[in-house]
């Protein structure tokens, strides 16, 4: 049995995502940000860096993965879907997750967390941030320019992205002026394993998940 110990992030939809795109039977076992579940001893012991998600496979010894790339690239080799077995083909979609971890989720993040949490508001901080996350929106919205997805068929390339874009409102990134990364984002939007996904581990309203999301940022910073 697989267990994914997570909380309502990007980097958790993400796992989350893949998990019922696969279609295999999970364990789901919240973590409280707020509460600060994932910096006490249980947690970290799986996790050392003391972030969300993990996930521990069971019928492997009860080994456990941290870092979310390093999620997708697991589950995507235990169970031989969405990353091409072509050496190449297979490159490209590693090259977009490592692009989505380095960037496209810190610059983001970023922009979240000085639009959103931080108490004092620091224009130029904000800009920065903001124009880079668009930067790489442009960058997207180029690679998706004659194709419908990252990289060839629908990949963890996707699965990694989706929900940093998927965020844009809250950092107060603009995403109006990518047509082609729009459209992108409504296909993958449309998937029923993708809708499913962001419902875990929790499904709010919208407003309970603006005032979560607010308070587990703030406790973040603190």
């Amino acid at each position: 049995m697989l267990e994914l110990l997570t909380s309502e992030t990007p980097n958790g939809w993400k796992v989350s995502i893949l998990l019922e795109e696969l279609g295999v039977p999970y364990k789901v076992t919240p973590i409280s940000l707020t509460d600060r579940v994932q910096k006490q001893d249980w947690y970290v012991a799986l996790n050392p860096n003391g972030r969300i998600p993990t996930l521990v496979d069971h019928d492997a010894g009860d080994f456990a993965i941290f870092e979310s790339g390093a999620i997708l690239l697991y589950l995507a080799e235990k169970f031989g879907r969405f990353l091409s077995v072509d050496p190449q083909d297979r490159s490209r979609v590693i090259q977009w997750v490592m692009w989505q971890m380095s960037g496209l989720g810190p610059m983001m993040g970023q922009a979240t967390v000085f639009n959103r949490y931080f108490e004092e508001k620091l224009p130029s901080v904000i800009d920065r941030y903001v124009r880079e996350s668009q930067r790489l929106f442009g960058v997207m919205d180029a690679q998706l320019a004659t194709r419908d997805y990252l990289v060839g068929d629908y990949s963890i390339a996707d699965i990694a992205c989706f929900p940093w874009v998927r965020g844009h409102d809250w950092a107060g990134v603009d995403m109006s002026g990518f047509p082609h990364l729009q459209r992108w984002f409504e296909r993958i939007s449309a998937r029923p394993a993708v809708q499913r996904g962001l419902l875990v581990p929790t499904p709010p309203s919208d407003e309970e998940m603006a005032e979560k999301t607010t308070k587990q940022g703030k406790t973040i910073l603190a």
